[in-house]
């Protein structure tokens, strides 16, 4: 789908003025009508799937990443010190947590995990400020299938020094990352699950 700009009117400015409950529905039918696909696909992980979400159709998208950054957010701990995530599907949600942090007075820094240490100059695998050991960081992704993606972001935060006990995910596709975070003694949660979204995909095609 090609993306054309767009003029909004007031009312239709709904990320950054509704509520939980309406931008939440509104997230939903944008993940459907932007991100889900249903044919045959080969996933990152290896498998196979009927259906693929391209998250960065909606974390990329003015209206989504807005929402999504008021949306994770509010589901930060308190302690939270900052957001963190594998490049590069998490790099749009954390820079929109982060910039949303801004606005709302609660100041989180985003950090950018690299996949493999950057070549040159200091050949780090983690971009963004230095925080002091021990920090307290959640990580962040788009979609979750086994949940080994997140993982390696959650290794190389605590070889850092870093402290991290939570992953959040956009979307959860109920294929073993719950279990396997709690197998491991993390938390997580999802602001969607698969379920949801084929829900909902089949009321807005019907």
């Amino acid at each position: 789908m090609n993306y054309q700009a767009e003029t909004f009117t007031q009312s239709e400015l709904w990320a950054s003025t509704a509520d939980f409950n309406i931008l939440h529905q509104q997230l939903l039918n944008l993940f459907c009508r932007l991100a889900y696909q249903e044919g045959d696909f080969i996933l990152s992980s290896g498998q196979a799937s009927s259906y693929y979400i391209n998250g960065k159709q909606v974390t990329l998208n003015p209206q989504g990443a807005l929402a999504i950054g008021r949306i994770l957010l509010s589901r930060l701990p308190e302690d939270t010190q900052a957001v963190a995530g594998l490049t590069l599907g998490a790099d749009p949600i954390v820079t929109a947590v982060s910039v949303v942090s801004a606005y709302e007075n609660r100041p989180i820094p985003a950090l950018i995990i690299r996949k493999e240490a950057k070549g040159h100059g200091t050949k780090a695998y983690i971009e963004g400020p230095t925080l002091p050991e021990n920090s307290t960081v959640v990580v962040l992704e788009d979609v979750v299938t086994t949940g080994r993606s997140a993982m390696k972001a959650v290794e190389r935060l605590r070889d850092a020094g870093y402290t991290v006990t939570k992953v959040i995910s956009l979307i959860d596709r109920l294929q073993g990352g719950a279990e396997f975070y709690q197998s491991v003694g993390l938390k997580f949660e999802a602001v969607f699950t698969i379920e949801d979204i084929q829900q909902r995909y089949q009321q807005l095609t019907d």
